[in-house]
């Protein structure tokens, strides 16, 4: 367990996460040639949907064995929309190494995940990425770094020449360089150039402040003018990062291949392997650690599906080891055999007859597990408290395009969501519609195309109707009769109900006042169901109303002709008879609203909000983010995910849960209204 390495590749997008793993696997012999995440042919961004759009959209993993040592690579997305599937890659790692562009800095992502990282309780290091591009700067990107997220930051490689002139690194702690060739990953040793002593000098005083930090005794001597040895350095940076007290920053370039083999060796030397990794928290309470000899204990991450091989389940083990054919059970209580176990290559995958504790593999063809399950000896109790999901925050209205979609569009949605936590499906039964939810419009649309590709299943999109709701502003008494005679047995039953006003949110109530029999008991609940099917019809526009006592205090029935039939339809006049005078009006569902934003975005981000109607409840700060809290109304955030892209460059994230209801303003609910009668 001591040589295996578990390594989440992780930062912004465009940074060049998909570039250095394939950088990692080439320099150590995995594949022939180095793949361009232009070309659509590297080893991780395998997807039809990610080598359409040149991004990743969803984790992958592959592994490279270095000086012994077997390297798990979690490859993530970091476009935001796909955030779930880094926060499952967190889980699954050791190590989170944060790869920076050299020429763009700390991105917004790059600080979310990081804070991420930190609550799962992963050591982070970073690699500064693309140092031989135009307008790149290692020092101004370890400045930014060191100001985002403090002096536990500590530089251990710089660079040799910059930009186009990139061609080596120097390593802090042993003062030594290793210089490039062009297309040759193996670099070889070197003395630093003289012009870089200044710069050497102060890079190691920063990685010296960073060490003796962590270590009473370091820092007292350090005052007195004694540095650590480079033995104690080592060792201390080692621990460091396990205690997540150090982050040491790398350098390269991935394309250009400098610094790939130093990066390999570094997370062999100082990365942690499963035994450092923090315990891992249990449902109810309490933590597990990793244990070779103990009862098997897994973690599902991740779920796929496979158009040959059917689903994949990736998972972690955490403690004992998981062999081919053995029957594990999952919290749920199922027993499930592990048939076919696997290494996943990027889209190939290698046979495995035994996974041990701390590796990380995928089983194929178990249909009843889901990410967030945890797999363990049967009798055991033990359940890893699953990964807690953003909320989505964008949603469309899906509709087949023919019958034949039709039959397939529930299945096809369902198991989309089981593989992605992120996405939610709802019947809406008051605008009879079924919403997709997701963190985007992207992540909506690959869903969609995923959904084409791997079921079948082509859909139509729209903007979905606003659940809007209705409720009555006064009192008002009416009769409800309904009577029919047709010759035969006629229909007679009469109602007479009082409509009264509830405190918003309180639902419906229904009072029962008949007194010496005026109506019948059985027919009674009759009356109620049928003002209750006049509400769910609506009064103004056709959607529910709410907030409503209906008393029935007086009726008539005949001996003969009466029935359920006719006091349901009395109920359901009784309510058109009072409509008039109960002053209905539209409410329409408020959304609490959380956006974090950089600050030079805070002006137009609050005005965007008042323009939406929006009310700001406060402001705070979280770091360099600055955090606005409104409430907006539904009917305005249906689009708010590509509107927040495009005031801040993408810069801005929100999250959004329902509220309350709250009355349409005057001209608003006369839009509504008019679009609703219109829509009839």
């Amino acid at each position: 367990m001591d040589r295996i390495r578990n390594v989440a590749l992780v930062g912004h997008g465009g940074s060049g996460k998909t570039s250095l793993a394939e950088a990692l696997l080439f320099t150590a012999g995995e594949t022939t040639r180095l793949g361009r995440v232009e070309d659509g042919n590297t080893v991780t961004d395998f997807e039809p949907e990610e080598v359409e759009r040149h991004i990743s959209l969803g984790l992958a993993l592959a592994s490279f064995t270095w000086k012994g040592h077997k390297i798990n690579l979690i490859d993530t997305p970091g476009y935001a929309d796909f955030i779930g599937d880094t926060r499952s890659a967190l889980r699954a790692a050791d190590l989170a190494l944060f790869v920076v562009s050299g020429v763009d800095g700390v991105e917004v992502q790059t600080e979310i995940l990081w804070h991420l990282a930190g609550e799962e309780g992963i050591p982070r290091m970073v690699f500064v990425n693309k140092l031989d591009r135009d307008r790149s700067s290692f020092t101004r990107t370890l400045d930014e770094l060191r100001d985002v997220f403090g002096k536990s930051v500590a530089p251990v490689q710089v660079p040799i020449g910059k930009e186009a002139d990139l061609r080596g690194i120097v390593r802090v702690v042993s003062n030594t360089g290793v210089l490039y060739e062009e297309n040759n990953p193996k670099g070889s040793d070197t003395a630093p150039p003289d012009e870089m002593a200044d710069m050497l000098a102060e890079v190691h005083e920063a990685l010296v402040e960073s060490v003796v930090e962590t270590d009473d005794e370091l820092l007292e001597a350090y005052f007195e003018g004694v540095e650590p040895s480079r033995d104690k350095m080592v060792e201390v940076v080692h621990r460091g990062i396990v205690e997540g007290q150090i982050h040491p920053v790398l350098c390269g370039s991935a394309t250009g291949l400098v610094g790939i083999d130093a990066l390999a060796e570094f997370i062999v030397e100082f990365g942690p392997s499963p035994l450092e990794r923090a315990p891992i928290p249990l449902t109810g309470g309490g933590t597990l650690e990793p244990s070779t000899d103990g009862p098997t204990v897994a973690y599902v991450f991740k779920t796929t599906s496979d158009p040959y091989v059917g689903r994949i389940s990736l998972f972690r083990v955490f403690s004992g080891s998981v062999a081919a054919d053995d029957v594990l059970e999952t919290a749920r209580g199922s027993k499930v055999r592990l048939h076919n176990l696997f290494f996943q290559q990027g889209k190939e995958h290698r046979d495995a007859a035994k996974i041990p504790t701390g590796d990380i593999a995928a089983v194929a063809k178990i249909e009843d597990l889901v990410a967030g399950d945890t797999l363990r000896t049967p009798g055991s109790d033990i359940e890893i408290e699953p990964i807690p999901f953003p909320e989505p925050v964008m949603s469309v209205v899906v509709s087949p395009k023919s019958a034949q979609d039709e039959e397939k569009l529930s299945t096809a949605l369902a198991r989309v969501v089981e593989e992605d936590p992120t996405l939610r499906v709802e019947r809406r039964s008051e605008t009879n519609e079924t919403i997709l939810s997701g963190m985007g419009d992207t992540h909506l649309d690959v869903t969609v195309a995923r959904m084409s590709r791997k079921f079948g299943v082509e859909v139509d999109t729209a903007i979905p109707t606003v659940p809007y709701r209705e409720t009555i502003t006064a009192k008002a008494e009416a009769e409800g009769k309904h009577k029919k005679q047709s010759g035969g047995r006629g229909q007679f039953g009469v109602a007479f109900v009082r409509f009264e006003p509830l405190p918003r949110g309180s639902g419906y109530e229904f009072v029962d006042e008949i007194k010496g029999g005026a109506i019948p008991r059985q027919y009674i609940p009759a009356v109620d169901k049928g003002i209750q099917e006049g509400l769910e019809r609506g009064i103004l526009a056709g959607f529910p109303v709410t907030d409503v006592r209906a008393t029935v205090y007086d009726g008539k029935y005949h001996s003969v002709d009466s029935d359920e039939l006719s006091f349901r339809m009395a109920g359901i006049l009784a309510l058109k008879a009072a409509a008039p005078n109960l002053r209905p009006v539209l409410l329409e569902p408020i959304m609490r609203v959380e956006v974090r934003v950089p600050e030079q975005y805070m002006g137009d981000v609050i005005g965007d909000l008042n323009a939406k109607r929006g009310r700001v409840l406060g402001m705070d700060s979280d770091g360099r983010m600055r955090v606005v809290t409104a409430e907006v109304p539904l009917a305005e955030m249906q689009r708010y995910a590509i509107d927040l892209r495009s005031i801040t460059g993408g810069r801005g994230t929100f999250s959004m849960t329902f509220d309350h209801y709250e009355e349409v303003p005057h001209q608003e609910a006369e839009r509504v209204i008019a679009n609703a009668q219109k829509d009839d």
